[in-house]
């Protein structure tokens, strides 16, 4: 009897660690962000502030974070992505803190300044170590769990941020966040090793250089357009989703943990088959998926009226589960797109570009959106529609992206170097369909 060939691991147990770290890292960053919506309907009325001023302080998080994105771009590939990581997410935990002890609209505004500076950068190392240390065919898996903090976030911490914000005042949910994050920083510190294999592929250009080349590169720029069309469509709705629950539909403020809740539940489930369903059928078609979905459950959900909560829950489960699918192919799809000694920069850029776009988006959201007298929010449905329009546009421009990448794989010379990185080894065999 001849023995069964053990099969092989799809990851090490340190790439475990990697995927596990980074994903509760992504959920620190997204909790702080996010939790900004279901605390809207109380900052609004607490610090008595009007729609748009509501929507500033989301964009100042979105601007800053794209300007130090834009501005770190160039020295992004000059140093160990470990220590890179842990320099930003200190400034990251600051501006947390500085929320915390917000007394006032003006500090909180500058607060989620100094957050955006550092927190905008963190996402974007963190996906260059992504990208530096896994290969193309299983980015799908790696882009879902990590991914999956945005469930997480709404699981574990915007009920929990919302329950402590109902008990102790709004600034509680940021505490919780410092005190998780702290953690997190400690075990990168100790136990993640140095990733800089990238630094032993020279080149003769210095930062600026650097910076000026990944931003007009042709192959590049159809992935920032594409991250732009991306970015718009989800900030638009976000910021003003607890408002709209509260003031449209009809939910108490002791219900939204219970939406949050479900709806994160579902795509902790969902999050990690998507990816993995992506890497099987293809990157794109689960976009193209995803985006129909979401499209769909946009034009009905920005109709509702007065709306039973668990109507209401599933709706927003089923679009979720849309926009969970769009994020995690096109992740892993645009991945595929940079060389590695550029992977830095570009993430960086990207991650400027998709704060930015989304600080406009969230603006301009402000502009279409009206409250008056504290009643039911106006014109919820006009931004529906801009939504979906910048969703069909999407799906054109990242269709784009994909000739791209099989392009790039069936060539295998766009990114090829003399000391390819593991995560850009199959890229001369693995085609995206």
């Amino acid at each position: 009897m001849t023995d069964q060939p053990k099969k092989e691991r799809l990851f090490t147990k340190y790439q475990v660690f990697i995927i596990a770290i980074l994903s509760f890292l992504q959920f620190t960053i997204v909790l702080d962000f996010m939790v900004l919506s279901p605390l809207g309907a109380m900052l609004m009325d607490e610090l008595n502030v009007t729609p748009s001023q509501f929507a500033a302080v989301v964009s100042a998080y979105a601007f800053s974070a794209g300007i130090s994105g834009l501005l770190a771009a160039g020295f992004a590939d000059r140093f160990d992505r470990k220590r890179l990581l842990l320099f930003f997410y200190s400034g990251f935990m600051l501006g947390t803190l500085l929320c915390a002890i917000s007394p006032d609209y003006t500090s909180l505004l500058f607060a989620r300044i100094i957050t955006g500076i550092f927190g905008g950068v963190v996402a974007s190392v963190s996906f260059a170590i992504i990208t530096d240390l896994f290969k193309l065919e299983v980015r799908g898996r790696v882009m879902g769990f990590v991914q999956m903090s945005f469930a997480a976030s709404q699981v574990l911490g915007l009920p929990f941020g919302l329950v402590l914000a109902n008990a102790w005042g709004w600034h509680a949910p940021f505490w919780m966040i410092a005190v998780v994050g702290i953690g997190v920083g400690i075990i990168i510190a100790v136990y993640m090793k140095p990733v800089a294999d990238h630094l032993h592929m020279k080149s003769d250009r210095n930062a600026i250089q650097h910076l000026v080349y990944t931003v007009s590169n042709k192959r590049y720029l159809k992935a920032f357009l594409a991250t732009t069309l991306l970015a718009t469509g989800g900030f638009m709705l976000m910021p003003f989703g607890s408002a709209f629950s509260v003031h449209n539909l009809g939910l108490t403020l002791a219900q939204l943990p219970i939406l949050y809740g479900i709806t994160g539940l579902f795509n902790i489930v969902f999050g990690p088959l998507t990816g993995k369903l992506a890497d099987k059928i293809g990157k794109y078609k689960v976009f193209v998926i995803g985006s129909l979905i979401s499209m769909t459950i946009v034009a009905i959900y920005t109709q509702f009226g007065l709306t039973p909560l668990p109507v209401v829950v599933l709706v927003s489960v089923i679009m979720f589960i849309g926009i969970t699918a769009r994020i995690i192919s096109a992740s892993a799809l645009m991945s595929g797109i940079p060389a590695p000694q550029d992977r830095g920069a570009f993430m960086s850029i990207s991650s400027s570009v998709q704060q930015v776009s989304g600080g406009f988006a969230s603006a301009i959201a402000g502009m279409i959106v009206l409250q008056v007298d504290n009643g039911p929010l106006q014109r919820y449905d006009l931004l529906g529609y801009v939504v979906i329009g910048t969703m069909l546009a999407s799906i054109a421009m990242m269709y784009f992206i994909k000739e791209e990448v099989v392009g790039k794989g069936s060539e295998g010379a766009a990114a090829s170097t003399d000391n390819p990185t593991p995560g850009d080894t199959l890229l001369t065999t693995v085609g995206e369909k």
